[in-house]
């Protein structure tokens, strides 16, 4: 189990890789319409097509948020932008051992469709990556000044 996990995090880091920003005419109907039913409410301010993915940017309750669908419309995964006096305990005490004096830029709860829960704080433009237990799995170095495309490292 823990290898698919792991084989689902690598595939959509890689997607992160190849991410650029389109037009919302550009944007399938099936995956608008996968957005309005998941997020009837909200507004989508960016999209960006990932490979064969679209992630849709915008907020919920004034909270940062973005959401990646497949072609067909169908929710992959949602990444919430969070306090960081909310990570786990295990994501500050690791990151106070291994990255003391460092500042977390933006902390994130990302939230798969199928309910698995990964954590996400970016310092100094590096993307660390953690399991729902808090527990490191990798980390993405970002390759561009937009901030938008990462590799993994």
């Amino acid at each position: 189990m823990k290898k698919l996990i792991v084989m689902g995090t690598l595939c959509l880091a890689l997607g992160n890789i190849f991410a650029q920003k389109i037009k919302d005419a550009n944007v399938p109907a099936a995956v608008k319409d996968g957005f309005k039913k998941s997020f009837p409410n909200s507004k989508v301010e960016e999209w960006e097509k990932e490979d064969a993915n679209y992630e849709a940017e915008f907020d919920v309750d004034k909270v940062e948020t973005s959401a990646i669908f497949d072609a067909n419309g169908t929710l992959i995964e949602t990444e919430v932008e969070i306090a960081t006096k909310d990570l786990p305990k295990a994501v500050t005490d690791y990151l106070t051992k291994n990255l003391a004096g460092k500042k977390i830029k933006e902390a994130t709860k990302i939230t798969d469709n199928n309910g698995i829960i990964r954590y996400e704080t970016e310092i100094d433009e590096i993307d660390y990556i953690f399991d729902s237990n808090g527990n490191f799995v990798k980390k993405e170095v970002e390759k561009d000044d937009q901030g938008d495309d990462k590799k993994k490292k």
